[in-house]
């Protein structure tokens, strides 16, 4: 079963949950670790509905580089859809996910604990789009370039 909705639907999420606080979290989520577990259970944790803005596959080798994703969208969108905190999954394409929250008009915009109130990419959109930006999830000494380096060191 897949959480993904359309870009168009985005929108709509608020309105089919009236009364319930919103958290969108946005990410590439190639090669799950345990940070990205923590960080969704801490985003759920802090509201109702969590919305998973996926970086697509153009947008995470613009980010991460001509080798990433190592996973393709649609498995990254099948090992977020069996978790149990996430609700929806809205694939985008842009550099961030201004777009997305300006659609959503979500109540808090959660991103890890790599950034700080003053780094989010979106901070400008507090209290035009978005009610407030939280800082969630542990520290962030687990990475997937990590976990790829680690790899390769150990079977080459």
């Amino acid at each position: 079963m897949t959480k993904l909705i359309k870009r168009q639907e985005v929108s709509q999420i608020k309105n089919k949950n009236l009364n319930k606080k919103i958290v969108c979290v946005n990410g590439c989520f190639d090669v799950i670790h345990v940070g990205h577990i923590r960080y969704l259970y801490a985003a759920k944790k802090i509201g109702d509905i969590l919305v998973v803005a996926l970086n697509d596959d153009e947008s995470v080798k613009k980010i991460k580089g001509e080798q990433r994703p190592i996973l393709p969208f649609q498995d990254r969108v099948e090992i977020l859809s069996a978790f149990q905190m996430v609700d929806y999954i809205v694939g985008f394409h842009e550099k961030t996910a201004e777009n997305i929250l300006k659609e959503l008009k979500s109540d808090i915009q959660a991103k890890g604990t790599d950034y700080t109130p003053d780094t989010v990419p979106e901070r400008h959109l507090i209290g035009k789009y978005v009610k407030e930006i939280a800082i969630v999830g542990d520290p962030k000494d687990h990475s997937t370039k990590n976990i790829i380096k680690e790899i390769v060191k150990r079977y080459s």
